[in-house]
């Protein structure tokens, strides 16, 4: 089978990190595949901001919880070592699509280099509001950007898991 087929196939969201630190170069070519992703009209319009700072992921951490609606305590982001925050201009009229293929090419390099990840979502919502915003500022990400999904990332914390079987009636042919 086709090496990138079998990533697609095997990859799964990892919902327990161990919080060890996935090394810098291992960051860089997972981002760099994400900005490879396919967008409307060669714009190339996603960012991605790299949260690996433990004072800026607690806060991040903290502002999803409370916009998800979840206790005190919870992590949304289940102890990941990095969160890579992906955004687009809002005046981009693919950005939500340009945004989620740069989300997708993301999860599959990662799982390609032995790393685990998850798409955490609410990050429309951050970047939406004063606290995210001011992260935001604090990184130099320009005005109007909105947050398309965090992909976080770390190695897992537990055996990895086997797919669920997929539905049937999902493809149409004639």
């Amino acid at each position: 089978m086709n090496e990138v087929i079998r990533a697609m196939l095997e990859r799964r969201s990892e919902r327990a990190f161990n919080g060890k630190e996935v090394p810098e170069a291992l960051v860089d070519e997972i981002i760099e595949a994400g900005l490879y992703a396919a967008n409307g009209r060669g714009t190339q319009c996603p960012v991605v901001v790299v949260v690996k700072d433990d004072e800026t992921k607690a806060k991040l951490s903290d502002l999803n919880r409370r916009i998800g609606g979840w206790q005190e305590g919870f992590d949304p982001f289940y102890n990941a070592a990095c969160y890579l925050w992906v955004l687009a201009p809002k005046d981009n009229p693919t950005y939500i699509y340009d945004g989620s293929l740069v989300m997708g090419n993301l999860m599959l390099a990662a799982h390609s280099l032995g790393v685990s990840s998850i798409w955490i979502h609410r990050a429309k919502e951050e970047s939406e509001c004063e606290e995210g915003r001011a992260i935001l500022d604090g990184y130099g990400v320009p005005e109007g950007y909105v947050g398309i999904g965090h992909c976080a990332i770390g190695y897992s914390d537990s055996e990895p898991k086997e797919a669920a079987p997929r539905k049937e009636g999902r493809v149409f042919k004639k």
